[in-house]
């Protein structure tokens, strides 16, 4: 078949006879070794008839390396301004060897040709080698940037640039670099400082890094070309940076930055002991609400009277929501953030565990973002939703031995909606107006700053409770 396509191509844009043909045929079946044991592409191509440019007859794709061509270019034209060793060799009969050229998808190859000649040294054809050296000459470029820039930072830091100002002498660290030997070379104002501070007032720093600051030794002995430590010294603590600058395989020295942490390491421990002395708070709020809940219980438990006995189950449960508050806030990593979900499903649990007393079947289910809020406005959403809930515990099922309750809340552009559907007997606007819904009413407007509707449904009650977002609420 390639013999084939190549005898076609031969005489349809060649002027090679037939004996010069048979020879090429020849030559092809040795392509394929030729291909593997160059690990390189190998081609033959002719001049055409007009002799302006050449044309591709034959190829091979090593097995032993990736191929520089994904596709077939048999049959393509060689153009002199891309291809000019082709042309020339077979114009001329000369070879030309590890010439770069551009292929035809763009990749950059070292381009060997020699010449194929038949009866009387005539040039039939060009022998063509193409190996892909893209990868090799972006990391040679890397290297020479990478070896300009190395070479430019060590000069501007040992003072070999002209007498002009430099960026080192502006920035606040205390910058050195030093050679092989830990001998200083070049140190910035705030480096010289630094070492001022230890005592040292001569100008003239002739002694090895280390000398002024011993703390440093393993650093610099570390392998590594770049490591980063704090190191506690001279009543402070440092962000020291060490960064070999190696260059063709040698050594050429090291920079030494030392940053000073002390007072953001000072902050980070007053925060830390902001964030303790809160978390305390919060537990001891808790421990007082639970204590107070405690003595309602103790006080319900010794006997009320009946008419009294609802009023301080909904103060309690008042209480109890607070509570939550509380430990939901203890149980996060945050001091003062509070997650809706686990708040709602802890105050809703609470409420319908209790009605089970009363031989009443309720479920309850929750959907929502994790939304986390403030602990201030999280008080006054969580006696919202208990007031909410309780009611239906209360009222929604009072002909009915089991009931459904749902909890939806999500976040709508800079809204938080909360609606509490039960499918219980209906809200009337025409019931008796009760402290549970005016508390609601009151909490969302004043507190909230939001907006609270109830009304009857096909299949219940539907309270809707929606109020801002904050700057400082944020989704996890």
């Amino acid at each position: 078949m390639k013999n084939n396509m190549l005898e076609e191509l031969c005489y349809l844009h060649t002027n090679l006879s037939k004996e010069d043909v048979l020879q090429l045929q020849e030559l092809v079946g040795n392509l394929p070794l030729i291909a593997d044991l160059n690990k390189a592409n190998i081609f033959v191509d002719c001049l055409t008839k007009e002799g302006k440019h050449a044309i591709v007859v034959a190829e091979a794709a090593p097995t032993t390396t990736k191929p520089v061509y994904k596709k077939s270019v048999v049959g393509k034209f060689a153009y002199e301004a891309f291809e000019p060793s082709v042309l020339y060799t077979l114009r001329t009969g000369k070879p030309a060897f590890q010439n770069r050229a551009l292929t035809q998808e763009g990749k950059t190859v070292d381009q060997s040709v020699v010449p194929i000649n038949g009866a009387n040294d005539r040039v039939i054809g060009a022998l063509i080698m193409e190996k892909d050296v893209s990868e090799q000459l972006q990391n040679q470029q890397k290297m020479e940037a990478l070896s300009e820039a190395t070479e430019t930072l060590s000069e501007i830091l040992i003072g070999l640039t002209e007498n002009r100002p430099i960026i080192p002498e502006m920035i606040e660290e205390s910058l050195f670099f030093i050679d092989q030997e830990g001998k200083i070379l070049y140190c910035n104002p705030s480096a010289i400082n630094l070492i001022q501070e230890i005592g040292e007032n001569d100008r003239s720093i002739i002694l090895p890094l280390v000398s002024y600051f011993p703390r440093i030794q393993a650093i610099l002995n570390e392998p590594e070309e770049l490591i980063i430590q704090e190191v506690e010294m001279l009543n402070k603590v440092f962000q020291v940076k060490k960064i070999k600058l190696d260059q063709f395989d040698k050594a050429n020295g090291m920079f030494v930055i030392f940053k000073n942490i002390t007072e953001l390491r000072e902050k980070e421990k007053e925060l830390i002991v902001k964030s303790v002395a809160i978390r305390e708070i919060h537990h001891r709020v808790k421990n007082n609400l639970q204590t107070v809940a405690s003595l309602l219980r103790l006080q319900m438990r010794r006997g009320l009277p009946e008419e009294s006995k609802v009023h301080f189950v909904e103060s309690l449960n008042r209480i109890t929501s607070i509570a939550s508050v509380y430990e939901v806030i203890l149980s996060n990593s945050s001091v003062d953030d509070v997650d809706i979900y686990k708040l709602l499903e802890k105050i809703g649990n609470m409420l319908v565990w209790e009605s089970e007393h009363e031989n009443k079947k309720i479920m309850i289910s929750y959907s929502g973002q994790h939304l986390q809020i403030k602990s201030n406005k999280a008080v006054s959403v969580a006696l919202v939703i208990n007031e909410l809930i309780q009611n239906c515990v209360k009222h929604a099922f009072k002909t009915m031995d089991e009931g459904k309750i749902d909890v939806l809340f999500e976040q709508k552009g800079n809204d938080i909606e909360v609606q509490v559907i039960d499918n219980g007997e209906g809200y009337s606007s025409k019931s008796k107006p009760s402290l549970g819904l005016d508390i609601v009413r009151m909490m969302v407007e004043h507190d909230l700053s939001g907006y609270f509707s109830i009304q009857r449904t096909d299949i219940g009650t539907l309270a809707t409770v929606t109020f801002p977002v904050e700057r400082e609420m944020s989704l996890s």
